[in-house]
């Protein structure tokens, strides 16, 4: 099973985000990833393993904002892949998910 969070506050988004995938972690994950909006810009960062990765690969000075979104991937369909991964994003809109669409 995947896992989501969201995060909408005043405080920044992404280290609550990092720290609740963490704890959402029980098992092996193949990708894991972050978007956070950032000014008027969407930042989003995705890799192959498990939380832990993504923190340590994620510049958080670019990902500073008050609202994000973030997912842990165990692979059901579809090869474990960064493109396969989440969030997914198209054009300034990113999405996590926990279904075939």
């Amino acid at each position: 099973m995947s896992g989501l969070v969201g995060y909408i506050g005043y405080r920044d988004a992404l280290p609550i985000i990092l720290d609740t995938l963490g704890r959402l972690e029980y098992r092996g994950y193949d990708s894991a990833g972050v978007a956070v909006i950032s000014g008027d810009s969407l930042k989003v960062s995705r890799t192959l393993g498990r939380p832990a990765v993504l923190a340590g690969k994620v510049n958080r000075a670019d990902f500073g904002g008050k609202v994000g979104i973030g997912h842990t991937r165990w692979a059901s369909h579809g090869r474990p892949t960064i493109r396969n991964g989440h969030p997914q994003v198209a054009d300034s809109t990113a999405v996590v998910h926990n279904c075939i669409l």
